[in-house]
């Protein structure tokens, strides 16, 4: 059986959305395989089933297959279903995307057995000239109303709408009404589910030519109308020896860091759950006993567990975002609290 220890590299997905952008500028180059040359992409799925391993004793082997044989080797003990627990993306706007919402696990459960429902949360890499998004329901709109809105085409009226900034950090949980619009390069991680009711497509076609599905009575089923919008949280900021580290939000699904690397940085897996790197800016090298690799721009490194010491050295300055599920009281609380970080100001970026 292979040993799982050190970091291992998986390949981006590409998908073609009939909101998405030709230029993937600043992360990613346009893909060369023939069928998606001349695509709009709207999204690339850095943790997708079927993104496969680059290097290691599995490389070809998918995400999927993966996590499927090794289990908690290569998710850590956090997660105890086989299937890996997150999905994370970045997503390219040209235009609005559907105004849609997310049921929890016990409402997918009872609207669509075998799916898990589905928390997310958006980091804005960029926010170009329109960036704009739809985030819960103004205060006052009944049911009624907001179905009526949804059917004629004119629910932006009635939902929060807000111009977000780069590096703001946004929470979605379940029920969240919610949409994004044009000119917008963002980060989403979730739970592993693409489970997703849309209440309101603006007539659009979709890239077969036919309207695409709504799912009206689902939707408003689980919409929360009296959610609020959980945006504009406080940047929690530390120094570290290699440069930075900035907690952005945790909650029992997910947590996510930025990390600023200006010089080595010497790291370790963990037990509790794997990690995943994303490389946002710069290039550098990963080292590990066995030797090198080096990273770029647009890379996804997963740290599996078993993972002994490995440094990451730059080579220009470099960000990145680590994501993983979380022990919340012990990967966020408590080191914030340690380092003097007010109670407060903690729980703004924590949830249940």
């Amino acid at each position: 059986m292979p040993k799982l220890d050190s970091p291992l590299q998986l390949s981006p997905v590409f998908k073609p959305k009939i909101w998405g952008r030709s230029n993937l500028d600043p992360i990613f180059q346009r893909p060369r395989s023939p069928e998606l040359s001349d695509a709009l992409i709207g999204e690339v799925w850095i943790t997708d089933e079927q993104s496969r391993f680059m290097n290691g004793p599995i490389a070809g082997m998918t995400l999927a297959a993966a996590a499927e044989k090794f289990g908690p080797e290569l998710h850590g003990a956090n997660w105890k279903e086989r299937r890996f627990p997150l999905l994370a993306k970045y997503i390219y706007t040209s235009d609005w995307l559907s105004v849609q919402v997310h049921p929890d696990d016990a409402q997918a459960t009872r609207f669509d057995p075998g799916n898990r429902g589905k928390c997310e949360m958006w980091y804005i890499v960029s926010s170009e000239r329109k960036g704009e998004l739809l985030l819960g329901v103004k205060p006052g709109v009944g049911p009624e109303k907001l179905r009526s809105s949804f059917q004629d085409g004119t629910s932006r009226q009635h939902l929060n709408r807000f111009r977000p900034a780069s590096g703001e950090a946004i929470f979605i949980p379940p029920g969240t009404v919610h949409a994004l619009g044009p000119d917008l390069v963002l980060f989403e991680v979730e739970e592993n589910s693409d489970l997703t009711y849309r209440l309101d497509d603006f007539g659009r076609m979709g890239l077969d030519g036919k309207p695409r599905p709504v799912h009206l009575d689902k939707g408003l089923e689980v919409a929360r109308l009296d959610a609020p919008a959980v945006r504009d949280l406080p940047a929690v900021k530390l120094s570290e020896p290699f440069g930075s580290r900035r907690f952005i939000l945790a909650c029992s699904f997910f947590a996510l860091e930025e990390l600023t690397l200006l010089k080595r940085g010497t790291f370790r897996g963990r037990t509790e759950a794997a990690e995943v790197l994303s490389i946002l800016e710069g290039e550098g090298r990963v080292e590990t006993p066995a030797g090198w690799m080096g990273y770029h721009t647009g890379d996804t490194w997963l740290i599996p567990p078993a993972s002994g010491a490995y440094r990451l050295v730059p080579r220009e300055k470099t960000r990145l975002l680590k994501f993983y599920v979380p022990d919340v009281e012990k990967d966020f609380c408590r080191p914030l609290l340690k380092r003097g970080v007010r109670a407060a100001r903690i729980n703004r970026i924590t949830f249940d």
